[in-house]
This record gives C-alpha cells, structure tokens and sequence, in this order.
C-alpha cells in the first residue's frame, strides 16, 4: 500500500473573515473529494484569513497511481477558478505497511 500526501499553502487575498476563508476551503475540499476521492484537511494557519495550509492524501497499491492522483488534484486546483492562490506545494509518496 502507498500513501502519497500533500501540503498547499492556498492564499487567499480577498478574505475578510474567517467566514470568508471557510467558505473558500470548504469548495476545494468538497471539489476535490467529490472529483478524486481523496482527502482532504485543513492542517495549519487555521486562525489566518488569507491564508489555508491544505493536507491531501491518496491511497492505492501503486506508488505510481498514488503520486498521479495527487498532481492531478494539484492541477485542478490550480486550473480552477477560486477566490485564492496556490502558493508552496510539497508532495510525498510513502510505503506503508
């Protein structure tokens, strides 16, 4: 088994309020649960406005398959039309068990 994970610092410049970055976090999670069955989690920099640090992670019986689910969710959500910016991303593929 494989994990391949994910952090992205997604920037979010028009946010006013915590309401304002919730409701941005919130679309890409559910966009990228729902389109790559993955998840997702918000895992720093909770108590910032403009900014959300976002966890990923995807499981699969190849090394491979996992890191290419990963880039795909990266690039869906940098070809997406948000309220944000992605920032630094960090990705690594892991064997467990």
């Amino acid at each position: 088994m494989y994990v391949a994970v994910a952090r992205i610092e997604v920037h979010i410049p028009a946010a006013a309020s915590l309401k304002d970055k919730r409701r941005v976090v919130q679309s890409v999670s559910r966009r990228l649960e729902n389109e790559f069955r993955i998840s997702t989690a918000e895992i720093e920099a909770q108590e910032q406005w403009s900014l959300a640090v976002l966890g990923i992670a995807a499981v699969s019986g190849s090394a491979r398959h996992a890191r290419d689910v990963i880039d795909t969710a990266i690039r869906y959500i940098e070809n997406s039309r948000l309220d944000a910016e992605i920032g630094a991303v960090d990705v690594d593929v892991m064997q467990a068990f």
